[in-house]
């Protein structure tokens, strides 16, 4: 089992940034990629942004392109979310999610899940 935890959440006006950390612990040599997804209220979880532990590729949504950049620290088991240029259609939950054998937008196909996180864009 692989357990993470989100961090940074809160409230920031539109055009701001903010930094989401993802602590993982447990079984964490077994983890292949460490990602990001949202839900927003009414709406379905949806990619945002993912990271191949070993290699340090990523891919992004296209929503978050250019604004958004995933990274991770081996060392502490983190990785980290910087969301800049905040739009109030950027106000969801965020989850980090870890999976052991693949790199997929798709959510439901992912191992591990936080608990989630707050985002809240004022316009």
């Amino acid at each position: 089992q692989v357990q993470l935890v989100e961090s940074g959440g809160g409230l920031v006006q539109a055009g701001g940034s903010l930094i989401l950390s993802c602590a993982a612990s447990g079984r964490t040599f077994s983890v292949y990629a460490m990602g990001w997804f949202r839900q927003a209220p009414g709406k379905e979880r949806e990619f945002v942004a993912a990271i191949r532990w070993s290699a340090g590729s990523t891919n992004y949504a296209d929503s978050v392109k250019g604004r958004t950049t995933i990274s991770r620290d081996t060392a502490k088991n983190t990785v980290y979310l910087q969301m800049n240029s905040l739009k109030p259609e950027d106000t969801a939950v965020y989850y980090c999610a870890a999976d052991r054998s693949v790199l997929t937008p798709r959510a439901n196909s992912w191992d591990y899940w936080g608990q989630g996180t707050q985002v809240t864009v004022s316009s």
